[in-house]
């Protein structure tokens, strides 16, 4: 669906919806533990049920709660029938599940949307191999459908870093389970570290050692996930696009339900806010950032590359200033080509834009224009999308709407709240 979005101020207060990146991890949690555990407040999106349904094909009993999801870890029979996992378009189900897999001695199946088949996983699939594990690709350029028989054993084992901070912390959630000690290590530049440091947050709320060694990680193994209630915190990632549309319209929105003391890479929104001009004030758990936006930017995203499309939007909005957007190398491997479609949306706002393959250069116009995209499919282009059109000087049309089930399904009804109903279905 193609959506009108008329210009307009964004105004009030909401509460945050569920964090993505901690209910993948709380369900491996789930599944991973002894007894049941259950969920509270996860996010419901289609990346989410896809890690759920996962599981449950992984042998988990799963069951709806009055407040989320109670996960029984079922012991897997030795000789089972190949299970199928489909991962739909989530690139943290496919690397998270297929370390799941690789704990049991049968054998996986994992299948998912053609976009995710070429997104990277061989440096991952070439670590559970070195644990001791078969993985089946059908070729070195389309990573589905595989299949992954384990068990995997303990040991050193090392994965880059510079592509995905997800293939760092598959191992980190499954190795400790293993009997024996492993060393996780990481090699060359590290990106999207404060996923890690969330995973790693994870681990130590189910009482899991995990120490740092040099450039990586010492895992003791035969550890036990501590069973429980576990509950998922307010997502900093789906309240930064509320943020922006009150620095981008000068509004004042204020965001509740986001914890101080939990990692989340997409935190750092709100002091690049700041270097661009717009207040923010934290109470408790409540994040609130008035506009408007007066400065441009010059930012390294290497550690929340989810921002970059957002980021590119906002500065297109700061009138003749140009702006710096630098690192991120692995844009190109999302669920679109991030960097070429973050040049593209600031160039629809009337921006001057330089795209290479280290940093976006973005010069804003004397005066925004109306956005026209209505073939945008990647989930966070469009939500960026969204909120800049409510900076523009007329109305905007952006989709495909029902791109946000990705990652936050109440997009729409959120911000459509904020701004008096400035969010038009045709």
């Amino acid at each position: 669906m193609i959506l009108e979005i008329r210009p307009a101020v964004a105004e009030g207060h909401v509460a945050a919806p569920p964090s993505k990146s901690y209910t993948h991890r709380a369900l491996l949690a789930a599944y991973l533990s002894e007894g049941r555990t259950e969920v509270v407040h996860p996010l419901v999106s289609d990346d989410t049920r896809a890690t759920r349904d996962g599981l449950a094909a992984l042998g988990a009993r799963v069951r709806r709660t009055a407040q989320g999801w109670e996960l029984t870890r079922a012991p897997a029979p030795a000789r089972a029938r190949t299970s199928t996992v489909n991962c739909q378009e989530s690139g943290t189900t496919l690397r998270m599940l297929a370390a799941a897999a690789s704990l049991h001695p049968r054998t996986t199946r994992l299948t998912g949307a053609r976009s995710l088949a070429r997104r990277p996983t061989e440096p991952l699939f070439a670590a559970l191999r070195s644990l001791g594990a078969h993985v089946r690709t059908p070729s070195s350029r389309s990573a589905l459908p595989c299949t992954v028989t384990g068990p995997i054993h303990a040991g050193p084992v090392t994965i880059p870093a510079d592509v995905s901070s997800q293939f760092a912390s598959a191992l980190l959630m499954v190795l400790p389970t293993v009997s024996g000690r492993s060393v996780l290590t990481l090699s060359g530049t590290i990106v999207s570290r404060p996923y890690i440091d969330a995973t790693l947050a994870m681990l130590a709320s189910r009482g899991i050692d995990v120490a740092p060694k040099g450039r990586g990680f010492r895992i003791p193994g035969d550890q036990v996930f501590r069973s429980g209630r576990i509950r998922v915190p307010g997502d900093a990632s789906s309240a930064a696009y509320l943020w922006a549309a009150a620095a981008a319209t000068g509004g004042s929105v204020g965001v509740a339900g986001i914890p101080g003391d939990l990692p989340q890479a997409d935190l750092a929104l709100l002091g690049i806010l700041r270097r661009m001009g717009a207040a923010v004030k934290r109470s408790g758990s409540t994040v609130t950032v008035e506009g408007p936006l007066s400065r441009p930017i010059d930012c390294d995203l290497s550690d929340s590359p989810d921002l970059v499309p957002l980021v590119a939007a906002l500065a297109a909005l700061v009138k003749e200033g140009r702006s710096r957007l630098r690192g991120a190398p692995n844009l190109a491997y999302k669920e679109s080509d991030r960097r070429t479609e973050s040049g593209r949306l600031a160039r629809a706002l009337g921006a001057r834009v330089r795209v290479t393959s280290s940093e976006i250069t973005v010069t804003g116009a004397p005066s925004a224009k109306p956005v026209v995209l209505p073939g945008l499919a990647d989930h966070r282009i469009v939500m960026s999308a969204a909120v800049a059109a409510l900076a523009a000087p007329s109305a905007s049309r952006i989709g495909v709407a029902e791109a946000v089930r990705k990652s936050y399904p109440s997009f729409w009804r959120d911000l459509g709240g904020l701004t008096g109903g400035a969010i038009l279905r045709p």
